[in-house]
This record gives structure tokens, sequence and C-alpha cells, in this order.
């Protein structure tokens, strides 16, 4: 099984508003950049947005180390948050579990690749995690009309 080391990053203006999604994916001595945003959406959309493209962009199962400086993503998996959304039909205490449909399309990949989410710390001196934020921020730009 490959391995990959994967970073990705979202970004928004407004919550809701124009935001845009980066990720990097490498395998190798080879780096693969990705990126997407949408008009009008949410900080943790594209947090979302990124993880799943950049596990979707893989041709094949892989061994993944996936970096993020979302807690909401990272700890939805590693607190096992999302297990128990699943579990709860959705529900958390105080109501729905928002980006079901993102969770949704997310949980497949999750079956088919061994991936390892790791926190990194946004804007800070992680090269990877910051060419992430210059990918999002430039598509977020592109939907603000800038």
């Amino acid at each position: 099984m490959k391995k990959v080391s994967i970073y990705t990053d979202g970004a928004c203006s407004g919550n809701p508003g124009p935001g845009g999604w980066g990720a990097v994916l490498m395998y190798g001595d080879k780096a693969r950049e990705l990126s997407g945003g949408d008009a009008a959406t949410t900080n943790n959309r594209m947090e979302l947005m990124g993880v799943i493209s950049a596990l979707g962009a893989l041709k094949e199962p892989c061994k993944v180390e996936l970096y993020s400086d979302s807690q909401y993503v990272v700890n939805a998996i590693n607190e096992g948050w999302l297990t128990n959304w699943r579990k709860k039909g959705w529900r958390r205490r105080d109501g729905e579990v928002k980006n079901i449909d993102l969770w949704l399309t997310l949980i497949p990949l999750l079956e088919l690749h061994e991936v390892s989410f790791n926190w990194v710390k946004g804007h800070a001196e992680n090269e990877h995690n910051n060419r992430c934020d210059e990918l999002a921020v430039a598509e977020r730009l592109k939907y603000a009309g800038k």
C-alpha cells in the first residue's frame, strides 16, 4: 500500500460567504496541489472539501497521513464524534449535525484508505499547511470577485 502525506486547509470570508480549499498531496518526491471553492459556503465546509477532494484524488487505496489545522475535522475523527453522530441519527445534544452531506461523502473514502488525522497549528511554521492556506485564499478571492 502506497504511503501518502496530505495537507489540507479551508478559508472563508464571512460565514457563510465566499470560500476556498487547498490540498497538497505528497508521494515520494512527487507533489500535487489541488484547490477549489464556492461562492456561498462556510469555513467548516471548505475544510471538509479539502479533505474529501484530496482523498478522492487518490487512484488506489493508500495509507495516508493527513494534516489539517481544522480541529472540527480532526476531532470529528480522532475523538469519535463522527461515529457517535452516525449512531445517534446525525443528532447532537444541541441539535442536528451540520454538513451531513459532506460527512456522508467522506465516510466511504475513510473506508477505502487507511487515514491518520493529525492536527497542525494554522498560520505557523509548517510550509505545507501555509501553501494550502495560500491555495484556499486564492480560491476564496476568485469567488469573492477580487
